[in-house]
């Protein structure tokens, strides 16, 4: 059987009715740039405060990261919590952690209070020590997060790993216990058809080709018309290869995330490999992540290769994960594969968010891997910024520099994948 490029959110995800029609024209309260997760949230923040909202959208809504990644929705950020402590100290560090379990609980309140059917599941998530070191690893950070910030995590030694997960590639693990589950693409649809229901424009195919600062803010021309408005946010993700973006092209990384979707699996074998029916990550720089599907697929994806995201390269990847899983779990050898796609991670250099303003443009953008949640937090909290509300922006206070070298093409990804493959052997 033939698999699909697209991916299997995507796929099984009602199309968007909202779409505004005709040509962008006339004047807003805000225009936002990018119709993922980010601006999709903060349209309907700001619809919702009575603000004129245009939303421009080169492609389809939730058509790149928002509806290509592994419908994780995880707490906890994505570096060592007692890292960010000894570099921000303790009270930043909180808050940083903080915010990331506030951004999976603005998911799940969204899904709630717009009735939107995306199979939202508080089912934990457990990082898998790949090395015996690692697990050692696992219990200090257990320890200091249990101390200080968070009372639900829990630890799995390596003597009860195959409760919860059945592969000989494992000793022991950590559990975040308030994660999630998301079925992003359902998700991301019904955030952009409640958005429109409270009156935002959104347009589709609008392919952003310039901005520029004019009397009355800021005039936004796209493939579809121009409008002009009070106020802009960039929600954008990686910046495009071409257009007015330079600022974020410089400072943001986009890095190939790929994955395989299996045919559905029956219950015993389920009930054998995964019964706790987690999010699931390995420890390994280059590893991998994983969950299961209502429908009983496996969902299987990593930094296969690093490289960008096109059907070539996804391909070749596809086959990588698919022997990685085997590998991992040897009954799934063989296994039909429905679906093969990838998409574009975008990276800051110490991979915390970025957001706020820079000459009156305001961003957010950078989530590095927790974008599920944290991009739906930081569109409502951007709302929250852009109408004058204090305090509301949890990155606000951090610099961006931008990364020497780099100008949009990740020319050097070759050279990060060999030193994370070689940290992966001596670590």
């Amino acid at each position: 059987m033939s698999t699909s490029p697209l991916s299997y959110w995507l796929a099984s995800a009602p199309a968007f009715t909202g779409g505004a029609e005709g040509g962008v024209d006339g004047s807003a309260d805000v225009a936002i740039i990018g119709g993922g997760f980010t601006g999709l949230s903060a349209a309907l923040a700001l619809a919702k405060r009575g603000a004129r909202v245009v939303l421009l959208e080169k492609g389809r809504v939730v058509g790149e990261a928002s509806g290509r990644n592994g419908g994780q929705c995880n707490n906890g950020t994505a570096q060592d919590y007692g890292a960010l402590s000894a570099r921000f100290g303790k009270d930043i560090a909180k808050a940083y952690y903080r915010a990331h379990c506030d951004a999976v609980d603005t998911v799940e309140r969204l899904a709630r209070e717009e009735g939107i059917d995306c199979d939202f599941n508080r089912c934990g998530r457990m990082k898998l020590a790949a090395k015996p070191a690692h697990y050692d690893k696992l219990v200090r950070a257990h320890d200091l997060l249990a101390a200080e910030v968070d009372q639900n995590v829990r630890l799995v030694p390596p003597d009860r790993i195959r409760d919860e997960v059945g592969s000989d590639a494992f000793h022991g693990g950590l559990i975040q216990t308030t994660s999630a589950q998301v079925h992003p693409a359902r998700f991301g649809m019904g955030l952009a058809e409640a958005a429109a229901r409270a009156g935002a424009l959104i347009y589709e195919q609008a392919d952003v080709t310039d901005f520029q600062r004019v009397a009355e803010g800021w005039r936004v021309t796209s493939s579809r018309g121009t409008v002009t408005a009070k106020q802009l946010l960039v929600a954008t993700g990686g910046a495009p290869a071409v257009g007015p973006f330079g600022f974020f092209r410089r400072r943001i990384v986009s890095v190939g995330s790929f994955i395989i979707a299996t045919q559905t699996l029956d219950d015993a074998l389920i009930e054998r490999l995964l019964p706790g029916r987690r999010n699931y990550v390995t420890s390994k720089n280059i590893g991998n992540y994983f969950r299961l599907t209502p429908d009983n697929r496996l969902i299987f994806g990593g930094r296969a290769r690093f490289a960008i995201s096109d059907p070539r390269s996804d391909a070749k990847s596809g086959l990588i994960l698919e022997a990685a899983m085997a590998e991992m779990f040897p009954a799934l050898k063989g296994v039909g594969i429905d679906h093969v796609w990838g998409g574009m991670v975008d990276l800051t250099a110490d991979r915390l968010p970025r957001a706020g303003e820079t000459d009156g443009l305001y961003y957010s953008m950078g989530y590095s891997g927790h974008g599920v949640q944290m991009a739906t937090y930081m569109g409502q909290q951007m709302a929250r910024v852009m109408s004058g509300e204090p305090g509301a922006n949890p990155w606000g206070g951090l610099d961006w520099p931008s990364v020497p070298g780099h100008f949009g093409k990740p020319w050097f990804l070759p050279l990060v994948g060999l030193w994370y493959k070689w940290q992966d052997v001596i670590h």
